[in-house]
């Protein structure tokens, strides 16, 4: 039940992941073979429902690899629906407040007054044939990532206070939602975004917290260097790339 995701980030390791947007378990087990440590399963953006997150989250721990799911909202209801399916972790989209983020925690973790339902038989629990119901539930939650979306300049001015959340693991920039929430929509590098996300940076690592953010191959080593350890590419991106660099070498002129 180890999550070796957080493990690394725990060591202060680099993760790097691979974003998923549609029903695929052969590609949960292409990106494991391929190296990456992590899967995005992109509830939120994607065309994934819970009976595919179940299905990918098997082919995950099968290959090897640790399977995060982005749930449609910070709603209780559709995070407990994507843990109960065997993820190990979520990324909480639209987190902009403390409260906001004390709800996502509470949506993860088991406990008196947390919003995540507890039953029997789900497939964490091993269908119920597993661990006993309370050593269960407290393996789970060590064991389970949070992840929050940093997005939007109300979250931006609140960094500090949502920092002071416990039961945090990383804290995701989205610089797509942020440039457009600040007016510079799909432009991060902005003059005021680029400023921002500077900031936010800043007081994370300040805070002795970890950061996460998207990369692609031209800046990784710069994201790395901000301090980020919780890093995915989209694949589109990556089949892109790669689709450029074999037509190109295709094209190149023969003598």
């Amino acid at each position: 039940m180890r999550n070796a995701m957080k493990d690394k980030i725990a060591c202060g390791e680099a993760a790097l992941g691979v974003s998923i947007m549609f029903p695929s378990p052969q590609l949960v087990e292409m990106a494991a073979y391929a190296g990456f440590d992590w899967v995005l399963i992109d509830c939120e953006h994607g065309s994934i429902g819970l009976a595919d997150v179940e299905v990918m989250a098997m082919a995950a721990d099968a290959s090897g690899i640790t399977a995060i799911a982005r749930p449609r909202s910070n709603n209780a209801a559709d995070i407990q629906s994507v843990m109960d399916r065997g993820v190990k972790g979520v990324q909480i989209p639209h987190v902009n407040t403390r409260a906001d983020a004390e709800q996502a925690v509470a949506a993860v973790k088991f406990g008196p007054g947390a919003a995540r339902g507890l039953a029997a038989g789900t497939r964490p629990d091993r269908w119920g044939l597993g661990a006993r119901m309370p050593d269960f539930t407290q393996q789970a939650n060590a064991q389970s990532l949070v992840c929050v979306q940093i997005e939007h300049q109300e979250a931006v001015a609140n960094i500090d206070e949502i920092l002071k959340v416990e039961g945090i693991d990383v804290f995701f920039i989205g610089p797509s939602d942020l440039s457009q929430s600040m007016g510079h929509p799909g432009n991060p590098k902005a003059p005021a975004v680029a400023a921002a996300i500077e900031r936010t940076l800043a007081r994370i690592v300040a805070a002795g917290k970890v950061p996460g953010m998207p990369a692609t191959s031209d800046n990784l080593a710069d994201v790395i260097g901000n301090g980020c350890r919780y890093i995915y590419n989209h694949l589109p991106r990556i089949v892109g790339a790669g689709a450029q660099q074999f037509i190109a070498a295709g094209k190149a002129p023969r003598g």
